[in-house]
């Protein structure tokens, strides 16, 4: 939305089995004069290129960009899943994940922020009750895990990371879950895919900057790939 950079997403999949999805990497001061990073997940959307492929063309281009992390995946029932995986404040190459839980907030991959090692035991906990769960049940599971607002403190890797910036927010940063005056979680994205193709697609977002007021939203469909 904002002025110059509209148009982007965080998050998104299309039918022809294309999922991107962008966080932010903390920093102490952004440049203003940078490329708007939601067109990274949007335009990986709309191409043809595959997501090694994308995330390469990505990684020579970097530069152009305040810090991100970015998947992109190709979901196909019939080829198999390809999930990929850049952050601009890494290395240098993309990479391609091998089948597993991952956990990404806004340091590099699998950075051991104490937030996302307890978002990650919290989701496989909700995981290992799937099979016994209705889908319904199992979704609200998971919207849980995104709403918790325990903070995981002390954390020197968050305070290191963001500097100045991040102390005055700390005690609220640390949590799966930000609530801060004028700052902080607004929307909750749960994507389930079943092995015939079937997505899931369920959207929690905050209304008119109300953190008391939520609306949720499903999407269904196959995958065309």
């Amino acid at each position: 939305m904002e002025e110059g950079k509209e148009g982007g997403t965080w998050l998104g999949i299309s039918t022809g089995g294309k999922l991107g999805a962008l966080t932010n990497y903390l920093q102490p001061r952004l440049d203003q004069d940078t490329r708007g990073r939601g067109e990274l997940v949007t335009n990986f959307l709309t191409t043809d290129m595959d997501s090694l492929s994308y995330l390469k063309k990505v990684s020579q281009e970097g530069h152009l960009y305040n810090g991100f992390n970015l998947i992109a995946a190709d979901l196909s029932t019939a080829k198999g899943d390809v999930i990929c995986y850049y952050g601009n404040r890494g290395e240098p190459e993309p990479i391609t994940l091998m089948p597993g839980t991952y956990g990404l907030s806004n340091a590099l991959l699998e950075t051991p922020w104490r937030k996302l090692c307890f978002g990650k035991q919290l989701f496989l906990e909700a995981v290992e009750q799937s099979q016994v769960l209705p889908k319904d049940a199992f979704v609200a599971q998971l919207l849980d895990v995104l709403n918790n607002e325990e903070a995981q403190l002390p954390d020197p890797a968050i305070e290191d990371q963001g500097q100045e910036y991040i102390q005055p927010l700390l005690n609220k940063y640390a949590a799966v879950c930000v609530r801060c005056p004028g700052y902080g979680t607004r929307t909750n994205t749960i994507i389930l895919v079943d092995a015939n193709g079937q997505v899931t697609f369920t959207e929690r977002s905050m209304l008119d900057k109300d953190p008391s007021c939520w609306e949720t939203n499903t999407y269904e469909f196959m995958l065309q790939s």
